[in-house]
């Protein structure tokens, strides 16, 4: 039977002109005194750590997608595009954070969901399904990226799908940590790793003569690297529209942060820990890219290593990949397992103890979802098109429309008072539409580009086929 959050620890000095810190306050420490008399504590992680562990989600491979953005919508819409998403990203997250403050019982994103809509339990199982569906599918997509990578750094050693096995395995072990307070701790190594390969990346293409080859050809059959303002000329509305999506997902991880707030000791603290991913994020979701878009112009292709010309340049750039795509793997599965576990074991002792039981079902469920997402990595023939499908379908929603719907729940009847809520309602207003535009057009791109990957020659499920960069 479905444990919806408790209805009864609605904060009642919410109001609507803010939050009541001190209803705020008294409320969690309810809850974080609850959690302190199991014998698995949740709510446990400082506003550090959990920086930390938003780092290590967002400091990922598909910060190296976003050259190839650039290089499909040139400097002026590319550039006007990341700035746009990146503050429209903090103030759905503001929005977020202060809905979460009104409502402290809530524990994931279908909880969230659940409110915003009005209570809905309709909401709450919707949203339940897509939260299943996009984080198995990204898992998915991290096994095949850490297979791409061992196929790179071997030379096609082995056969893909022992590939695909091996890391599937390293990803169930890693998995097994029950509270995100440890796992913020491998975050900071992922974080630092992923930095080290941008890095690497950005000086190997700064030194070599030129790149090896592009999405438009071989070097230099499309002519000398070049950098542009605005689209080449016959690029479509497809290419652009999976360019623009590939950017969006790459600045909502919002799905995961309910989850990340309830396992806080001080949930009121998060807004720090959202300004320090705020300013990594500003800088390393930008600059490298542009950097790499200057040294590969139109020969950028997503992740940008697979542009590098010099074959041991690619591997020393690209094996630090390995750590953030497990970790980052390891963050969506355990948000996942949590959703799940809960469902099954609800109140029970079992659900915050040592016991048998409660470990059995954990470390099953792990089992079940990262097996689930191996056949994800097996059947999809671009996990690359199916990001953009995921942006689309997915973060239209998690991104965009939920905060627009949860704004309204938070100021309701007072909309329009005072110049800078009036200013505020309209930003909300237009992060709804686009929420929209990502859900319709968006939809569209994405299906279509998937549709031109079938149409041609795919990778066979379950085959020894190289997918090395």
């Amino acid at each position: 039977m479905t444990t919806y959050a408790d209805e009864k620890q609605d904060l009642k000095g919410f109001t609507n002109n803010g939050v009541d810190s001190d209803t705020e306050v008294a409320s969690f420490t309810d809850l974080i005194a609850e959690d302190h008399s199991h014998d698995i504590k949740l709510r446990t992680m400082s506003w550090q750590k959990a920086a930390w562990l938003l780092a290590g989600d967002q400091v990922c491979l598909a910060i190296m997608a976003q050259t190839w953005s650039l290089s499909v919508l040139g400097w002026v819409p590319g550039i006007i595009t990341m700035l746009l998403a990146g503050a429209l990203f903090w103030i759905t997250s503001i929005t977020m954070h202060k809905f979460i403050m009104k409502h402290p019982q809530i524990r994931d994103i279908c909880d969230f969901g659940y409110y915003a809509f009005g209570k809905s339990k309709i909401a709450y199982e919707f949203t339940g399904f897509m939260l299943l569906a996009n984080n198995i599918m990204l898992i998915g997509f991290h096994v095949l990226t850490g297979a791409k990578i061992l196929n790179t750094l071997s030379d096609h050693s082995l056969c893909t799908v022992i590939f695909l096995v091996i890391v599937t395995l390293i990803g169930i072990i890693m998995s097994l940590p029950r509270t995100l307070n440890h796992v913020s701790f491998m975050s900071m190594f992922s974080a630092a790793a992923m930095g080290l390969a941008i890095l690497l990346f950005l000086v190997f293409a700064g030194i070599e003569k030129a790149p090896l080859y592009g999405y438009l050809g071989d070097y230099p059959t499309a002519g000398p690297v070049k950098t542009y303002a605005f689209p080449l000329a016959g690029t479509d509305f497809v290419a652009c529209m999976n360019a623009v999506l590939n950017i969006t997902f790459l600045w909502v991880p919002q799905i995961l942060f309910p989850t990340f707030i309830s396992e806080m000791e001080r949930p009121q603290d998060f807004p720090k820990s959202l300004a320090v991913l705020a300013a990594i994020s500003a800088f390393l979701f930008i600059v490298p890219p542009a950097i790499g878009f200057r040294y590969l112009g139109q020969y950028s292709t997503a992740p940008a290593f697979g542009s590098l010309g010099v074959v041991s340049y690619k591997k020393a750039s690209f094996a630090f990949v390995i750590v953030p795509t497990l970790v980052i793997g390891v963050i969506y599965a355990n948000v996942t397992a949590k959703f799940i576990y809960f469902r099954i074991l609800g109140k029970s002792r079992h659900a915050h103890s040592n016991t048998a039981t409660g470990w059995g079902v954990w470390a099953g469920l792990m089992a079940f979802i990262w097996a689930i997402a191996f056949i994800f990595a097996e059947v999809i023939p671009s996990m690359g098109d199916f990001l953009s499908l995921l942006g689309a379908a997915f973060d239209s929603f998690f991104g965009f429309l939920f905060f627009a719907v949860a704004y309204h729940q938070l100021y309701r009847g007072q909309l329009w008072k005072g110049a800078t809520r009036s200013v505020m309602t309209v930003i909300h207003i237009f992060i709804f539409f686009v929420g929209l535009f990502l859900l319709g057009p968006g939809l569209y791109a994405a299906v279509k580009a998937i549709m031109a990957d079938y149409a041609g020659t795919t990778r066979p499920a379950f085959s020894c086929v190289n997918v090395a960069i």
